[in-house]
């Protein structure tokens, strides 16, 4: 729901016909690229044709342009009057959320022309961070469905794709200077069948991204305006690096690459001097593939019962001066965070990161409840907010037994996603500063195809949307449900899967 719609007079309509000019301003290819996706918006939705042209003027039925005075960068208004449709921004990106604005008002049946009511529409997005999370290691995924969930985000006004693309059961992100972490590191052997039964399939899975389809995916991305933030999961989540290192665990192996879910105790050695020359080695490499200036270095489930009998990570305690283990993932944390911080980038990490201590930069992604992100605020550490009740959306979301056997946890219907309120009422008005925005994750231990993906994602990234972008005081589940039906005409006309009912 934009924040202001002012309507014209009752009656009062712009008739935008086919083949109408779509203006932009020369010379700056960002609003061309706008100005040539709203026309391929207008066609695949509708099947309307309308033409981009630079410096149309006034023969522009649609006019895109900058210029809007607003402190937020996605600040757009949206006016129909008798001279046709101008969408005009704080900034490219602003224009952008203005495009995909008009986009859904015009919906999926135009015909040969559409009468657009006279109104002036004011919107700007609540939170500055809006995040989709992605997991493509437990399963891969194709680049085309990337591109497509890219698409999703966009439609719905989301900006940071949060994207795991390593873990226990795949490495998937090609790093140039060690090849084989990729090519073994991704093959699991065999895959458990259901919950962790013990019956396996005995078949190999595979499957990784070349650093050059990492780039088109960053580019793609890049032109809808959403960032894609990778995660290289550390020091747990790492048996798909360990078997091909084994060198790096406390044990040194043999590890496989993971065919069961849950948390293994095999993660890289923290006395190792190894381990951070590794590290360092593939953090270069990510970051000249992906420019985001947040990178999330995972941190969550990594036990430390290796360590706690390892004589590497005992004497590396002794030398620090350490008396937890925990502190010694903080130790890691501290060498990556400076070694990031000289490229530019900032680290984001799972809430079991404050066990041990923070460095100074770091930003948590609160999953276990609101409680880490209430306790890193207080801390003065920025946070998003992706609680499991609320953002979890590979947990189940109608109350039937087929949806749970294909769900990781519990039940987090549509209702329960829109109800989320991502500043928890502990916190002071400063404290409240360093919430950045919420975040709805999808894994996939137990989904393994695009249609079942997008199915889990539609319409609970609706609910979290609306969550991201609208003020509080603005939200009404019965009122959105209304705005839902008309939005599902859109999905079936572009082939999306998606629960149909709600609850």
């Amino acid at each position: 729901m934009p924040r202001s719609i002012e309507p014209g007079k009752r009656g009062e309509v712009f008739t935008l016909r086919q083949n109408a000019a779509v203006a932009y301003p020369a010379d700056n290819e960002q609003m061309a690229s706008n100005a040539r996706l709203l026309a391929e918006y207008l066609h695949q939705d509708a099947g309307f044709v309308v033409e981009p042209k630079a410096d149309a003027g006034k023969t522009a039925a649609i006019t895109l342009s900058l210029g809007l005075k607003s402190d937020n960068p996605e600040a757009y208004r949206i006016t129909v009057s008798k001279r046709g449709v101008a969408i005009q921004g704080a900034t490219e990106e602003g224009v952008f959320r203005g495009v995909q604005t008009l986009r859904k008002a015009i919906g999926t049946e135009a015909g040969e022309q559409v009468e657009l009511p006279y109104v002036t529409i004011d919107d700007q997005p609540r939170f500055g961070y809006r995040g989709v999370h992605f997991d493509t290691s437990r399963h891969f995924f194709p680049v085309d469905f990337i591109k497509t969930y890219i698409d999703l985000m966009a439609l719905h006004g989301c900006n940071q794709f949060h994207w795991h693309i390593t873990d226990d059961q795949g490495w998937r992100f090609e790093v140039k200077s060690m090849p084989e972490l990729a090519i073994k590191g991704s093959v699991r052997e065999k895959t458990v069948l259901g919950c962790n039964t013990g019956l396996y399939d005995y078949r190999p899975y595979g499957g990784y991204y070349t650093q050059d389809e990492c780039r088109e995916i960053v580019a793609y991305a890049a032109k809808r305006f959403i960032n894609i933030i990778p995660e290289i999961d550390l020091p747990g989540h790492m048996q798909g690096a360990l078997h091909v290192y084994p060198e790096l665990g406390c044990t040194g192996g043999p590890y496989e690459v993971w065919p069961i879910w849950g948390i293994s105790e095999d993660v890289l050695c923290a006395g190792n001097p190894a381990t951070l020359d590794f590290l360092k080695r593939v953090y270069d490499e990510l970051c000249d593939v992906f420019p985001s200036k947040l990178i999330n270095i995972g941190g969550d489930e990594s036990p430390r019962v290796r360590w706690q009998q390892c004589p590497k990570c005992q004497a590396k305690m002794k030398e620090l001066g350490l008396t937890r283990e925990a502190q010694l993932q903080t130790y890691i944390n501290k060498e990556l965070d400076k070694y990031l911080s000289a490229r530019g980038r900032t680290i984001i990490g799972w809430d079991e990161i404050l066990d041990g201590g923070l460095s100074e930069n770091t930003i948590v992604l609160s999953w276990r409840g609101t409680k880490g992100g209430i306790e890193a605020a207080r801390q003065h550490h920025r946070v998003i907010m992706a609680p499991t009740d609320y953002c979890y959306i590979d947990y189940y979301q109608l109350r039937r037994d087929s949806e749970r056997l294909y769900a990781i946890g519990g039940y987090v219907p549509l209702s329960k996603v829109y109800s989320l309120e991502p500043i928890p009422a502990e916190l002071s008005e400063e404290e409240s500063k360093y919430i950045l925005g919420p975040q709805v994750n999808l894994w996939t231990e137990y989904i393994a195809f695009p249609d079942h993906a997008m199915y889990m994602l539609l319409p609970r990234l609706d609910a979290i949307s609306e969550v991201q972008w609208t003020p509080k005081e603005q939200k009404n589940f019965d009122a959105f449900t209304v705005r839902l039906e008309r939005m599902e005409k859109l999905y079936d006309k572009l082939g999306y899967k998606y629960c149909a009912k709600w609850e």
